[in-house]
């Protein structure tokens, strides 16, 4: 009985993902952007998540395009999962505080532009921006 219990508590140990592994501390604007584009293309939505600035907007736009996401073809999953990002322009529109990141992928090939902050001392994108284009 020990031993089973010893093996199923290994299995689980191993078997769980480390949902820090995902996230890696953005050192610029342009490492939080790019993290969190990477992220929702690849449809990991919990990742992306930890490189957004926390609020109400930001969180609705996210569960949406994830909902749109997940609800989309498996050869548009693996279309966006395998595609690069191309990043256009990076625009400092507040030197140290407020970056435009402008960018496409090689699978939509559609033009989008995200906004990154620095919030509290962490860059994080303000995802609200790419929809109602604010500053």
């Amino acid at each position: 009985m020990k031993y089973s219990l010893l093996v199923l508590a290994f299995i689980l140990l191993f078997s769980c993902k480390n949902v820090d592994e995902e996230y890696h501390r953005p050192e610029s604007a342009l490492d939080a952007g790019r993290e969190f584009i990477q992220q929702t293309l690849k449809g990991k939505f919990n990742a992306a998540n930890r490189y957004m600035l926390q609020d109400e907007d930001n969180q609705f736009w996210l569960a949406k395009w994830s909902k749109e996401f997940n609800n989309s073809s498996e050869q548009d999953k693996a279309g966006y999962g395998n595609s690069s990002i191309t990043i256009y322009e990076v625009t400092d529109v507040v030197p140290d505080s407020v970056t435009i990141v402008n960018f496409t992928n090689s699978y939509r090939k559609r033009p989008q532009k995200i906004k990154v902050v620095k919030s509290n001392g962490e860059w994080k994108v303000d995802f609200k921006y790419t929809f109602s284009g604010n500053l």
